[in-house]
């Protein structure tokens, strides 16, 4: 779990983003300016306090919940750079990792979030011959992940991404 220091974090903001394995989705998110706060867990399923190794069999999503300070960063802002690092018409996948834990989503609690993410999906649809397949609907419920899997990446530098976070270097 990232957090950054000495945040207020009264005007913080959440929101859940699924794109396939969650440690490169992690990893770009906890870069950005204006994110303070990252973790990794598994959202929307039909178990409580899944297991990794259950997931596949679950129905929930790899997912990365974001706290941002909407006085830096943006929801539009955050939509924009998931979709750089997914495809969103592809179904069960996300580069080589295939299943319904890796399908994409845009998961939240504010029901006032909803028409700006609907918002931005419809003029993402325009970019694509294909239906946009992430999924957008309200957080049932997230369970985070195993420790293991937090932080996964900064851990593990040389471990498996499937986003580029070249740009990041330096």
């Amino acid at each position: 779990m990232k957090k950054a220091h000495g945040i207020d974090e009264k005007g913080l903001r959440d929101i859940w983003l699924a794109g396939g394995c969650f440690w490169g989705v992690e990893a770009y998110f906890s870069r950005l300016p204006g994110v303070v706060e990252t973790d990794v867990g598994y959202a929307n399923g039909r178990t409580q306090n899944p297991t990794y190794r259950e997931i596949p069999f679950t129905g929930h999503a790899e997912t990365v919940h974001v706290r941002y300070d909407p006085g830096y960063i943006t929801l539009e802002t955050l939509l924009e750079h998931l979709f750089k690092i997914i495809d969103p018409t592809s179904v069960n996948r996300q580069g080589p990792d295939v299943g319904t834990q890796y399908r994409t989503g845009v998961y939240y609690r504010d029901e006032n979030d909803r028409p700006a993410i609907e918002s931005f999906i419809e003029r993402e649809q325009r970019k694509h011959a294909e239906p946009i397949a992430t999924e957008a609907v309200p957080l049932e419920h997230y369970h985070p992940a195993e420790e293991y899997h937090q932080d996964y990446l900064e851990k593990n530098p040389g471990g498996y991404c499937h986003v580029d976070l070249s740009q990041f270097k330096g």
